[in-house]
């Protein structure tokens, strides 16, 4: 039973007739000039509207898959769900739990919609029997695998082997086949030369998870392997809609080999396309930018010295058969043989602002420049009037190196690899960027490097060992070579694929994530103040990462952490300035900015910030499992292995609002991250560490109980907990919380306490000394804040929410209150503007005005409405590269923790904010 205030009894009672207004008003309050999502039409009472992210209905759909939100008490376990479009026309869709509420009831479902689902603005999801889909998904497994067939197209994936699919077929025709994975690894063991070795991914588990009518996912794990050697593990999640005829791939590798001998050379996704036409009708074609089509055919008719005919030459321009030779002028019939055919294509994007495309006739002869361009979409395709296969890989030149390659065009079969390393560019060099400057040992560290570059150093520590990436991929099984207009429509949904979403007002109805946001509101002029620079931030770190190039297959989706003015460029080079790796919640701040806003935007540059964060930043295997690392100059540099960067908190906003499978994953494993801390003590280079025993310095040899604090290690462990109670309604999760919730209200300083251990199987605390206080700026800002908004709001535990409330009041109180209530005042109390959301939420708790007359004063710092009024300035040459824009006096850190104060004050004392 969780507690309920008289406020919070007000405001939900105020939520349900609020929503249709919203839902009128909120285009309304948006800034003139920013995106905004056209809001559907009001819903039916107890229905959830549903719209496209981008506002309208796609040019192309290969089917998608998205979460909604409910109210508490709203549907029972069991519901079903059906999905209705504006039009009133009934639309096939699939569904199934994601979290529950404490009273069993569903708080997020998934829904999935089929390639062929009528395309509407906007839908409606309510209680009902779904539609069956027109042509419904089956799939059966066998000795010789799993067969999916969509209605359109037909997939058989092995079960072992190194041959992931063995063929996807359409019509009765095997359009592709021979699906694997491929790596290439650049042997440096000889000083002096370098050798290429290729690898094979080779299956070890296959799983069917998902085999409804409207949806199929097969998740292949494995590892390459050559004669000699077995690595790099992979995870190959396939995805299957009925009625479509796309496969979606998404393929993830986790490094574990030796950063100072394995270089990557190549990394790619290979199938086989047979080709029954002639030469003159196998086409090719690239997705160069925007909606720009490169396109040839292997043995090109135009441009001749003889023309064989206008209906000929036609034809092979749009892809479609060309005439009988009979047809055409005989003089070009009589020299086919000698028109060069080109065997080889490739399409290589080295980096994120330039591209070519090269051909060939056969190897051993010279490449041909085709097109060179900036961007690349990249998408290809290969085949004939009788089929071929159009391949993609989404965030291509945002994720460069990569390439695109078409061989054997001229034979039986022509070979495509989607490359997600480019083996044309350089290997892939994970190794450390310094020597370690002479810090041997915790004093040097701590004292030496910290406290001139800020990068927590460690030898052995700076590893990519366990860090993973993932890539998402598309390949589209056509019956003919598409029409050109149709191809660039293909590329656009590989670059944007569609997104399903409900809207700001039916999520902040349903009183999701702490229930300490709210829509966009502009209906005074502060308010419109608060937001304004709230979407200055973000559209500012937006276009910096266009203009600071942040990109590149281990960088994209991440910020950096610390500018520097003198050479006006972020301090990509100093030691734990450089790439920002979730700190003070970055990631946070995007989705909860997001939840208010719905812009396509926010939503895809938090999207990125997640892949990135979740797998780069994160050891997934090896000594530092599942731990994150800290900002550095390399996103797994620093020696600070922490639950803070790990922690599921950061993941639960895209998982909640899509089902990502991998996102699901990333979580769970995060469930037993406590017990890394005996391996790796978080507090081992402290001097204090000295006087504490074995379970701060060294390696703990008791298993059960690890020393760690209420904040960022146990707010990160409760997220984790938290979301797989939700998930799966689990007794153990829910018990580790309610007996750590305990035990932290049985401190004789709640939150402030200190020096106390966590046994691991309960999540029981130990009890700090009567004269120990604790304090850290970190604690609450790195989802504390929201992880503990979403504890009181599930479970009625009393002493608790009085710690939790005390830590709020007390963190930015004046001395003398401190000292009456804790004995002492407290030190080290900073970041008093982002805490000023936690003041806030003391004075709703507690329904005292003065607290929040406090929290504005707060967050207005120094007595007016900002500390700090950002502004931009270009720069151009010669002070700068290239010309780029500045916010003097911005920073990472100081954005996120503004912008989360912004959206939570806005939230919980809005009605108290001054009206100008």
């Amino acid at each position: 039973m969780s507690t309920v205030t008289r406020r919070d009894f007000v405001r939900t009672a105020a939520l349900a007739t609020a929503a249709a207004k919203f839902v009128s008003t909120a285009t309304a309050q948006t800034a003139p000039g920013r995106s905004s999502p056209t809001m559907p039409r009001a819903t039916a009472a107890g229905a959830a509207p549903v719209r496209w992210l981008d506002d309208a209905a796609p040019a192309v759909f290969g089917g998608t898959t998205w979460g909604v939100s409910w109210p508490q008490g709203r549907h029972p376990a069991t519901a079903r769900f059906a999905l209705t479009s504006a039009e009133g026309a009934a639309a096939p869709v699939q569904s199934w739990p994601l979290a529950y509420w404490p009273d069993g009831s569903l708080k997020w479902t998934a829904h999935a919609a089929p390639a062929d689902v009528p395309l509407s603005g906007h839908y409606e999801l309510a209680a009902g029997t779904p539609a069956s889909p027109n042509r419904p998904l089956n799939t059966r497994i066998t000795a010789e695998g799993i067969f999916v067939d969509t209605g359109v197209i037909q997939a058989h994936i092995a079960q072992q082997g190194d041959v992931l699919v063995p063929a996807l077929t359409r019509g009765g025709e095997t359009i592709a086949q021979a699906g694997r994975l491929v790596c290439l690894l650049e042997d440096r063991s000889a000083p002096g030369t370098t050798r290429e070795k290729a690898f094979a991914g080779r299956i070890d588990a296959v799983t069917l998870e998902s085999d409804g009518p409207v949806r199929a996912v097969v998740k292949i794990e494995g590892r390459h392997a050559d004669a000699k050697r077995t690595w790099l593990p992979f995870v190959v999640r396939l995805y299957f809609y009925a009625g479509g005829d796309t496969v979606r791939a998404m393929h993830t590798i986790t490094f574990d080999g030796d950063e100072d001998h394995d270089f990557i050379k190549g990394l790619g996704l290979r199938f086989d396309v047979p080709l029954r036409g002639e030469l003159y009708d196998r086409h090719v074609r690239f997705a160069g930018q925007d909606d720009g089509l490169f396109g040839e055919a292997v043995r090109g008719l135009t441009g001749l010295r003889r023309f064989p005919g206008r209906e000929v030459t036609a034809a092979q321009v749009a892809g479609e058969a060309t005439p009988p030779l009979a047809d055409w002028q005989q003089n070009v019939v009589e020299r086919l043989q000698y028109i060069p055919a080109y065997d080889e294509w490739t399409l290589s994007q080295p980096n994120a602002d330039g591209f070519q495309i090269r051909k060939r006739t056969q190897a051993g002869y010279t490449w041909l420049t085709s097109a060179q361009g900036q961007r690349a979409g990249g998408s290809g395709y290969i085949g004939t009037p009788q089929g071929g296969l159009a391949f993609g890989l989404r965030n291509f030149w945002q994720s460069y190196p990569a390439q695109l390659d078409i061989r054997g065009a001229t034979t039986a079969a022509a070979t495509v690899t989607v490359w997600m390393w480019a083996p044309e560019a350089p290997a892939m060099d994970l190794r450390s960027y310094h020597d370690g400057l002479g810090q041997d040992t915790y004093e040097k560290q701590y004292n030496g490097g910290l406290n001139i570059t800020y990068e927590d150093y460690e030898p052995g520590f700076d590893t990519p060992a366990g860090v993973a990436r993932t890539s998402e991929l598309f390949f589209t099984v056509c019956a003919a070579t598409p029409s050109r207009e149709r191809l660039a429509e293909l590329a656009a949904a590989v670059r944007e694929p569609a997104v399903l979403t409900t809207t700001p007002e039916h999520l902040h109805a349903s009183r999701v994530f702490g229930d300490i946001w709210t829509p966009v509101d502009r209906s005074t002029p502060a308010r419109t103040a608060i937001e304004d620079k709230l979407d200055w931030y973000f559209e500012f770190y937006r276009d910096q990462q266009e203009q600071r190039r942040w990109y590149g297959y281990w960088n994209y989706g991440d910020v950096m952490h610390t500018y520097d003015s003198d050479r006006h460029e972020w301090r990509y080079d100093i030691g734990g300035f450089a790439w920002d790796n979730s700190e003070l919640a970055t990631d946070i701040w995007l989705w909860m900015q997001f939840l208010r806003s719905g812009r396509a935007d926010l939503f895809r540059f938090a999207e990125a910030m997640t892949r990135h964060t979740g797998e780069v930043d994160v050891h997934h295997i090896g000594k530092f499992a599942p731990l994150g690392s800290r900002h550095n100059v390399l996103h797994w540099g620093c020696s600070a292995k922490q639950l803070r960067i790990s922690t599921a908190v950061n993941r639960r906003y895209y998982y909640y609002l899509t089902g990502d499978e991998r996102v699901g994953d990333l979580m769970r494993a995060q469930v037993e991250a406590g017990r890394a801390l005996l391996r790796v003590p978080p507090t081992r280079k402290l001097a204090s560490a000295e006087v504490a025993g074995d379970l701060a310095r060294a390696e703990s040899k008791d298993q059960d109980n690890v020393g760690l604090g209420f904040g960022t290690d146990w707010g990160s462990l409760a997220g984790a907990w938290l979301t797989e109670w939700e998930r799966t309604g689990s007794e153990l999760m829910k018990q580790r919380l309610l007996n750590g919730m305990r035990s932290i209200g049985a401190q004789p300083h709640g939150f402030f306490s200190a020096g106390v251990t966590m046994n691991l199987n309960t999540g029981e605390f130990s009890i700090a000394a009567p004269d120990e206080i604790g304090l850290s700026h970190l604690n609450a800002v790195f989802g504390l804040v929201e992880v503990c908004a979403e504890l009181i709001q599930n479970f009625d535990v009393p002493e608790f929410r009085q710690a939790w409330l005390d830590y709020c009041e007390l963190y930015s109180a004046d001395r003398t209150t401190q000292e009456a209530r804790l004995g002492q005042g407290l030190r080290g109390n900073s970041l008093r503007q982002g805490h000023s959301r936690l003041t806030a939420y003391a004075a709703v708790k507690l329904d005292r005005d003065d607290l929040a007359a406090r929290a504005w004063d707060e967050f207005k710092g120094n007595n007016r409405w900002e500390t700090f009024e950002p502004s931009r300035r270009e720069l151009t040459g010669p002070d700068v590269l290239r010309p780029v824009e500045e916010g003097p006096g911005v920073s990472t850190n100081s954005t996120n923790q503004w912008s989360l104060a912004a959206i939570e004050c806005l939230a919980l004392i809005g009605r108290s904010a001054p009206k100008s």
